[in-house]
């Protein structure tokens, strides 16, 4: 008997998640697997971040933050943001979370109805699409083309807008093509989004400093 509720019935497995399973199985058999589904970087923690982690353990920094994240690390982001992206964001316009999938998360749920609909260039995340089934929205899927470099237009992104649009979740660099949009691509996009006073936009850059 299946007791889980329909929202969660909904959704399926991870593709990574399952990706990395096998591979795990396979590499417990002795068969040699190189696993490209995960996403983990090829080094470990550096040692600062660990020692920092230990001093702050040492320090007692272990009881509950503020709801937005402490404010020194707000403020840390917010010069960040400043130094590498030449954008203007005070502490109090910062919130910390868990980690990415949490913050994307967080957004779908506070901005999508059952029925609205959603945009997601594909290829895409592959949480993307759960996180809009688990809000009951409608995901859209615009298939990005390889002669465009696995890139959506402007054009294309304007003619898929409808009057129940509500959000559209992109990365760039992308997770998983690598594909990273340019300054003029992104502007054109930017004014397709600026002209629907309704319409969200998610814009994914955790890859931001991963590109060769």
């Amino acid at each position: 008997m299946n007791n889980l509720s329909d929202r969660l019935n909904r959704l399926s497995e991870s593709a990574t998640l399952a990706m990395t399973r096998k591979s795990r199985e396979l590499q417990a058999q002795g068969v040699d697997v190189i696993n490209l589904s995960i996403g983990e970087p090829d080094f470990d923690t550096p040692e600062v971040i660990k020692e920092a982690a230990i001093q702050a353990i040492k320090d007692n920094i272990t009881h509950y933050p503020p709801v937005p994240g402490f404010p020194e690390l707000r403020s840390a982001i917010s010069a960040k943001l400043k130094r590498d992206n030449n954008l203007d964001y005070t502490p109090e316009q910062i919130v910390v979370s868990t980690g990415a999938k949490q913050s994307i998360a967080n957004v779908v749920l506070s901005l999508v109805n059952p029925g609205d609909e959603v945009l997601l260039p594909s290829p895409y995340w592959v949480s993307y699409i759960e996180q809009v089934k688990m809000a009951e929205g409608t995901p859209v899927i615009l298939s990005a083309s390889i002669e465009n470099n696995f890139k959506v237009t402007a054009e294309e992104l304007n003619a898929a807008i409808t009057d129940k649009t509500k959000l559209i979740i992109f990365s760039s660099p992308c997770n998983p093509s690598g594909s990273a949009y340019s300054a003029a691509e992104l502007q054109s996009m930017a004014d397709v989004v600026a002209s629907h006073a309704e319409l969200y936009v998610v814009a994914g850059e955790i890859c931001g400093h991963i590109v060769f």
